[in-house]
């Protein structure tokens, strides 16, 4: 009530506050990105999924995995046979990802194929993973492995016989599809030939998105730590990874790109934005069917065929000079082996000294120019010098066939959702080219960037008029740049590009004179510390254009960033807050003999300066060498790091802050929950007999252990956790204790309600209350722990249809410690855990085990429901002995 509000002090309205700095950072995450510029890919035909047999031994051993293979009309009924005389592409769904999504780039590249008369065609299998939910529990990554590189024993056999038949599989991997690929180097007997080519869609390669159990986290190590060391067997793989950008808010992009090494060179990633004649970001589903990307991707494959062998080019040097050419370069023309020939415009563009030319003084001059599959009387394009030069088509003079160079004429067939490519002519077009050239100092200008604390200040220079300027400024955390040209009307559209030199992450925004323009210079990646120059905004306007540059720093957009990249640790902090609140909840029970709320122990007791100086001084003492070695004889794990070293956004104070937001949801959940408790009492005596008498109420007075019924509970769930599921056993304990602790709500309500509120508190109902306090708080320990133990718990109930045990089960030592403990914690009074003598030990576990938490749970979650349980174990011995 609004009355408990204003008692419980200024600590409400503080994680009030943080609360909704919480929720303005996940607006920011959710809805803060740009429209959705990708256009649909459609399918000429009906898509048709051939389901390949398998061997017995095969199915036997992976019974819910399936492998298909993709057709379309008559495409697909010539290949009812499997008689397969193509280049096979295999494509792996990622977390809860479906077969059927390698639709689109079937389809695409079917149609291209058609306009080359099957010159070169792609046949495109899939596989079903039967939508296992891979990224948040690790148990059968490497089941999927296996089960891959059988898939491609058996497309491999397909093409046994054949004229031009392949010996390696291209892969194209969404999600965590794109690490199960690059997993296969990790087998005993896989054969590094079999994989040349991976193209990875918004796949996590660096880390998980959330480590919510070590198998995960395992796979991850083992991957990752063998394309470090084992250089050689990855040296024939040419490897692409392609981000979403932040329309990807489930794998934010700085995850995806790949790691790199001397030994291994043949490593590329972008992110859509980037991607030339793509410019558009993704969400995680969109980037496998954004037409712009798929028509990218199938360009680059069919210019990755070698015409002698008609497969995927064994040269690793043109197929990473084919994807540089789609996915990073571009220049508007189709791919060629030889290098580009670099021509000088003459005349009067360029005049000595870098001055430029006087209006109107331009030469007429005749290029042969590639057009970019565009109608209409203008077009753009990037000359060598990276200067954005805007080209009007005056008049078409004479069509010659073989005739002074060749260009090419390429036109999209919206309809049929691929690329008819015209039969190839050569044209000669008139145009004119405006050009002014300046220096490098008359066209750049630095500007300082507003750091995080600058309150609103902003830096701008005055309206100034350049044809062509560049804006470079260094980068710290996300700041938001206004372009303003307002001053002089222009038909023109101006271009914008954020340029990012140390990685693939550039992002193109056109805008219409006058206006203003906001662009958010956010990082997927952090500049590294012996990186490249600061980040430059690129600005392209027309001659007569005046415009102002204003740059400030976006509050939300920085608590934005702090979630997208540091969002996992969450869950550490909340829990290492509840730790502290409960300690104090001990600390009053031990002092005064009374249980206070939870939400005003988290006022008196959960401070950052209790657990960050150690966390902090910890892993200074880890630089010496001495330390690392006593502290690695004690067989602890190394403390985790916020920021991340890898990547991470070094925003300042980002782990006080963490600590704040989780303080905040740790007292807010606790409201909640509460609330919900006492709904669920009011309700009870609507519910049916059969459930109400499964709680029953609690005495004043220290009681043992428990009644049967507790006990029963115990004998039941501790089998179920042991046979079939640990995180089944952990829900049922939790709504039995919910069901319990209900009981006690509710009899708390009808006596309150008989008392009328007046006067003293009897000494039942005192003891009463703190027990409720108390078993409300053992609760909020138990919802977090079964919310982190959840995803075993759904994988198991999706493949219950082929084994009623999951194996493995991260949750089942949990299970088999957690049952017991609740069964007694049923029956627990605060009479009880007061007298114990270990409650002093008791009350002073709880902070060592809060910075034990932060320090090795905030980047590996699957360790905080274990110390989670470590105080309710406690709690339990406390009210036996």
């Amino acid at each position: 009530s609004a009355l408990h509000f204003v008692r419980w002090g200024w600590g409400a309205w503080v994680f009030g506050a943080a609360g909704a700095l919480v929720a303005l950072g996940l607006w920011d995450v959710f809805f803060g990105f740009e429209e959705n510029r990708c256009r649909m890919s459609y399918m000429f035909e009906d898509p048709e999924y051939q389901k390949i047999k398998l061997p017995k031994k095969l199915s036997r051993r992976f019974p819910a995995y399936e492998l298909y293979l993709y057709g379309e009309g008559s495409y697909a009924r010539r290949n009812k046979k499997l008689q397969l005389a193509g280049v096979p592409v295999l494509f792996l769904p990622g977390n809860a990802g479906s077969y059927k999504q390698v639709r689109s780039l079937g389809s695409v590249a079917l149609r291209k194929a058609e306009d080359i008369d099957f010159k070169y065609h792609f046949n495109f299998f899939s596989v079903n993973f039967n939508e296992e939910l891979v990224a948040l529990y690790g148990g059968s990554l490497r089941s999927q492995t296996r089960f891959v590189h059988e898939c491609i024993k058996v497309i491999l056999r397909l093409y046994k016989g054949q004229d031009f038949a392949p010996r390696s599989v291209a892969i194209v991997g969404h999600s965590m599809g794109g690490l199960v690929a690059r997993a296969l180097l990790t087998l005993d007997h896989f054969e590094p030939e079999l994989l040349n080519l991976l193209i990875t869609q918004a796949a996590p390669h660096a880390a998980p998105v959330v480590p919510l159990d070590r198998y995960l986290t395992d796979f991850y190590v083992a991957v990752n730590s063998h394309w470090a060391r084992r250089g050689r067997d990855v040296q024939n793989l040419t490897a692409l990874s392609v981000a979403g950008g932040f329309r990807d808010y489930q794998v934010r992009s700085g995850l995806t790109f790949l790691p790199t090494s001397a030994r291994h060179g043949g490593a590329l990633s972008v992110v859509s934005s980037a991607v030339p004649r793509t410019w558009a970001s993704t969400d995680h589903l969109s980037i496998v069917w954004c037409k712009q990307l798929i028509l990218a991707t199938v360009r680059a494959f069919f210019d990755l065929v070698d015409a002698d062998t008609r497969q995927i080019t064994a040269d690793p040097r043109k197929r990473l000079s084919v994807l540089n050419h789609h996915f990073v370069r571009h220049p508007a023309k189709p791919f060629q082996d030889e290098p580009d020939v670099v021509a000088e415009l003459p005349g009067a563009c360029a005049r000595p000294g870098g001055r430029p030319a006087p209006r109107g003084e331009s030469d007429e001059k005749y290029f042969l120019f590639p057009l970019a599959g565009h109608r209409g009387s203008s077009s753009h394009v990037y000359c060598q010098n990276s200067l954005l030069v805007r080209v009007g088509l005056r008049s078409l003079l004479r069509l010659r066939a073989g005739e002074l160079g060749s260009g090419e004429a390429e036109e999209a067939t919206e309809a049929r959702g691929g690329e008819a490519a015209r039969p190839r002519r050569r044209f000669l077009f008139q145009f004119t080219v405006d050009c002014e050239f300046f220096r490098e100092d008359q066209r750049t200008s630095q500007l300082p960037v507003t750091h995080l604390f600058s309150l609103g200040r902003r830096l701008s220079r005055p309206a100034r008029r350049a044809p062509s300027r560049a804006l470079a400024a260094s980068q710290r955390g996300a700041l938001r740049g206004n372009s303003v040209s307002a001053l002089i009307p222009e038909r023109r559209p101006n271009i914008y590009r954020l340029h990012i030199p140390w990685s693939h992450e550039d992002s193109l925004t056109l805008s219409k004179a006058p206006s203003s323009t906001d662009l958010s210079a956010k990082l997927h990646v952090a500049r590294p510390e012996n990186g490249s120059g600061p980040a430059v905004l690129e600005m392209y306007t027309s001659a007569d254009c005046r415009y102002r540059v204003t740059i400030k720093t976006s509050f939300p957009q920085v608590l934005g960033q702090v979630i997208r990249f540091h969002g996992e640790s969450l869950p550490a902090y909340i829990i290492a807050s509840i730790l502290l609140g409960y300690g104090g909840q001990l600390s009053s029970l031990l002092s005064t003999g009374r249980c206070g709320h939870l939400g005003a122990a988290l006022q008196r007791t959960a401070r950052p300066y209790k657990v960050e100086p150690v966390v902090h001084g910890l892993n200074f003492l880890l630089g010496f060498g001495w330390f690392r070695e006593a502290w690695e004889a004690t067989l602890l794990p190394e403390p985790d790091v916020i920021p991340a070293s890898a990547g991470g956004l070094r925003v300042p104070l980002v782990s006080p802050v963490l600590f704040l937001f989780g303080t905040a949801l740790a007292y807010w959940g606790h409201a909640l929950g509460a609330a919900s408790l006492r709904l669920l009492a009011s309700a009870r005596p609507a519910l049916p007999g059969a459930v109400t008498r499964v709680s029953f109420r609690w005495s004043a007075r220290p009681r043992g252990p428990g009644p049967a019924g507790a006990a029963c509970g115990v004998l039941v769930l501790v089998p179920v956790g042991w046979t079939a599921c640990g995180a089944v056993a952990l829900v049922l304990a939790g709504l039995l204790y919910a069901l319990r602790v209900s009981g006690e709500a509710a009899g708390l309500v009808r006596e309150a309600t008989e008392n009328g509120g007046s006067g003293p508190e009897p000494p039942a109902e005192a003891e009463a209350e703190d027990s409720l306090r108390m078993h409300v708080t053992a609760l909020h320990f138990l919802a977090w722990i079964v919310l982190l133990s959840a995803p075993s718990l759904i994988y198991w109930f999706r493949n219950l249809r082929y084994s009623i045990q999951l194996d493995p089960d991260p949750c089942k030592p949990l299970a088999l410690i957690l049952v017991p403990t609740v069964g007694i914690l049923m029956n627990s009074s605060a009479a009880s855990v007061r007298s114990s003598k270990f409650l002093k030990m008791a009350a002073r576990v709880p902070p060592v085990l809060s910075v034990a938490t932060v320090a090795f749970g905030a980047a590996h979650l699957y360790r905080v429901p274990y110390l989670a349980s470590v105080p309710l174990v406690l709690h339990a011995l406390c009210s036996v002995v």
